[in-house]
């Protein structure tokens, strides 16, 4: 099998397609190009069959055979990651997929690992371990970085965004923690609302002091509630605006669905919640999905009880005891999470040293969400940032 170049500059591609017109699935279509090393002109072949997750999956794994067929490793990996993103949690060949998509990567990336410029470490963890890529700065070190991804992530995914960041000056630190990509797939960890205890575990297994942290999607809150119980970190980015997951899931609702939701839950209506939900999901197989997976991944066994489980990752009560210099860096155009929460999380955050809100826009290729179409203008952004942070 060939192997991928490690004197290849770090590149990244620039833009924002509409494949399909669900608005999940077209993000997660250009996800596939922009952080999974897909082709577009492959995506542009299947967009528009995509409809459910059982589509998603036939057209992804049409695209691994066919690139396995032709021999594009790199677009193989991709496709066959991004099948099981949208497998049921209950399929039995949903791990197996995942293994088969992490080999290859492995494989196909050996080099970075082989000549040193990557290592790997599996920092030990509960009953487990939290794995870690590690990319040292080139020429002069500019600062130490966590970097993670949030919810529904796999580490692989920033491995260019790690080595970019590399180049940049820091030297980085990409971990997964419980909930995300294998420490969910394959050791069964569940997501956790203290973020704190695998982001402190890495940095005891890594002796780290004075670092940023960057944590991207649900990182917008995972970061930050780890340093604020975590005084090694002197930095935090919120790759996305995110005060509180509840809000965030139901930002776009009616007024009358929020405030029903809101109701119900106040009065411990657990059965009515269900019912609600149940609703839903036999009208739209994509909330369907999002609930399952959810009540998976956060160790839920209802609807009712995922909503709790969420109602804990918030930086209400805590967002005081955050210190640090902060960025949180919007999408003007983010169907996930509504632009105007900032509002919010400005409020919340009453003791930050210093903190910056860069929003971006469609207009720049990074109006969607985790400014998908324009990721070395975040990675500089960010990078900009923290040097001058560090300077004042």
């Amino acid at each position: 099998m060939e192997r991928c170049d490690v004197n290849t500059p770090v590149t990244f591609q620039k833009g924002y397609w509409r494949f399909c017109p669900q608005a999940n699935f077209n993000f997660q279509l250009n996800r596939v190009i922009m952080w999974d090393g897909g082709r577009k002109e492959d995506i542009d072949k299947i967009g528009a069959s995509v409809v459910s997750s059982e589509s998603w999956v036939r057209a992804m794994r049409r695209l691994a055979d066919e690139a396995h067929a032709e021999g594009r490793t790199q677009h193989e990996i991709a496709y066959r990651r991004m099948t099981e993103f949208f497998m049921y949690d209950s399929d039995p060949d949903k791990r197996k997929t995942y293994e088969d998509a992490a080999a290859l990567f492995y494989d196909y990336y050996g080099d970075y690992f082989d000549r040193g410029i990557v290592t790997r470490a599996q920092v030990p963890y509960g009953s487990g371990y939290l794995p870690v890529m590690t990319a040292k700065a080139k020429g002069e070190r500019v600062d130490t970085v966590l970097l993670h991804g949030g919810n529904d992530s796999y580490f692989e995914e920033f491995f260019f965004a790690m080595l970019y960041l590399a180049e940049r000056g820091f030297d980085v630190y990409l971990f997964e923690g419980p909930g995300q990509g294998g420490v969910l797939r394959v050791q069964d960890m569940k997501f956790d609302y203290r973020w704190e205890k695998p982001t402190s575990a890495v940095l005891d297994y890594f002796g780290l002091n004075d670092v940023t942290i960057i944590g991207a999607s649900l990182g917008g809150y995972l970061a930050p509630r780890a340093a604020a119980f975590e005084p090694r970190i002197k930095r935090v980015v919120g790759w996305s605006i995110f005060p509180d997951f509840f809000d965030v899931v139901i930002a776009d609702h009616p007024g009358v669905m929020r405030s029903a939701i809101g109701g119900i839950f106040k009065l411990g209506l657990g059965k009515a919640m269900n019912r609600m939900y149940d609703k839903m999901m036999e009208k739209d197989e994509l909330v369907r999905w999002n609930l399952l997976h959810g009540m998976y991944a956060y160790d839920a066994k209802t609807p009712d009880e995922y909503i709790r489980r969420i109602r804990k990752f918030t930086l209400k009560g805590i967002a005081d005891r955050i210190t640090q210099d902060v960025l949180i860096l919007g999408a003007r155009e983010d169907h996930f999470i509504m632009p105007k929460l900032f509002h919010e999380e400005y409020d919340l955050l009453t003791n930050v040293r210093s903190l910056t809100l860069s929003l971006m826009t469609d207009r720049q290729d990074a109006g969607a969400h985790c400014n998908v179409g324009n990721t070395k203008l975040t990675l500089d952004t960010m990078a900009d940032w923290i040097a001058r942070t560090k300077a004042v």
